[in-house]
């Protein structure tokens, strides 16, 4: 959900609900005025890393208290970021139930956790051949996941696990090939079904496609977009109205500062930026990191990437986050949200998942 949008609060009341609230671990400062007073202006490296493993402790701790035992609190940790490891490890360290990782395979993920054996661990992946290469990796060192996330490319938001903007819409994309593929890996390797569940991402939106998703053969779906518009959602109300009133148009595909194809709303700087991208990228050159952060392992605008987004991601995400509609980079899912414009509280939008039932008519 990009930079600070899934925190405590939305985390935890999903949790205190029965489900799996997720924070989304990066730059998670943001939040803590104390600890943002100290690094805004700082060029410390080592000094912003260590105020965000600050905020990270605070926020898993903060999301626990708020569950009150039920459901469970996961940590997102993108596997792009330069403190992945960093991540994991303060997240199991501070009490999280589950790590999940995307934006690369977490081949390294069980050597990090071996430490914390009852944490689990969900890779999210977008195709069978994935699953099937970190399934093998993993039970090289007697592991397998807890559970995987196969999120389509063609539906999500933000980072989507396609390799170009060409291939985001490829088939072996869709739900039913993946799911199919990903039974098939099972049963290839002597894995059984009930082992391994199946958790579809990307673009669902209603309680049909939660039912007929689970016909086809997963075993639980996981949303982003819906729960960031939500009442308890960690972001500026601006950033929720944003992503509420984005009409199909609104919405675009472009190349992310992290090497991979990602969807946002266009407001005024993402507009202004794709102007401009074809000729930013031809003058790309290696530089300093603007804010002297170096969140990403890679970065297209610090590394000179050409075929990588020239801007710096994680000022633009804190934009949103505060609500900023002009500066921010608004990351928002393809598909109609459950109801339309509305902001309603995590506890309707389970209900309405997972009954249809919506309380009143949902768009």
């Amino acid at each position: 959900m990009g930079v600070g949008v899934s925190a405590h609060r939305l985390a935890g009341t999903v949790a205190s609900l029965g489900a799996m609230g997720t924070i989304s671990s990066v730059d998670l400062r943001r939040h803590h005025p104390d600890l943002m007073a100290a690094t805004a202006k700082s060029r410390d490296k080592a000094a912003i890393n260590a105020a965000n493993l600050v905020a990270l402790d605070r926020e898993v701790r903060a999301a626990l208290d708020l569950a009150q035992g039920r459901g469970m609190v996961a940590v997102n940790v993108m596997r792009a970021v330069a403190e992945y490891a960093a991540y994991v490890r303060q997240s199991c360290e501070s009490g999280a139930q589950a790590i999940v990782v995307g934006a690369g395979l977490p081949l390294d993920l069980p050597e990090l956790t071996a430490a914390f054996p009852d944490v689990a661990l969900i890779p999210v992946l977008s195709d069978a051949r994935g699953i099937a290469l970190v399934l093998k990796k993993w039970m090289r060192r007697n592991r397998l996941p807890d559970a995987i996330v196969i999120e389509n490319p063609r539906f999500a938001a933000g980072h989507l696990g396609a390799p170009r903007i060409e291939e985001i819409n490829a088939p072996q994309y869709a739900f039913p090939r993946v799911i199919e593929g990903a039974l098939q890996v099972l049963r290839e390797l002597g894995i059984e079904r009930e082992r391994i569940p199946l958790i579809a991402a990307g673009g669902i939106h209603g309680h049909e496609q939660v039912r007929g998703l689970l016909n086809l053969g997963a075993s639980a779906v996981q949303l982003g977009t819906p729960f960031a518009v939500t009442e308890e959602g960690d972001a500026h109300p601006e950033f929720k109205r944003v992503l509420a009133e984005a009409r199909p148009e609104d919405i675009v595909t472009f190349m992310s500062t992290a090497g991979l194809p990602a969807r946002a709303v266009k407001t005024p700087w993402l507009e202004s930026y794709l102007l401009k991208e074809e000729k930013l990228c031809t003058k790309a050159h290696k530089r300093d990191c603007i804010v002297s952060f170096d969140c990403l392992h890679q970065c297209g605008l610090r590394d000179g990437d050409a075929k990588a987004g020239q801007f710096c991601i994680d000022l633009r995400l804190g934009y949103a986050l505060k609500g900023d509609v002009q500066r921010g980079l608004f990351f928002r899912g393809s598909e109609p949200l459950p109801f339309g414009r509305a902001i309603r509280p995590v506890r309707e939008l389970l209900q309405y998942l997972l009954t249809g039932f919506a309380g009143v008519q949902a768009a």
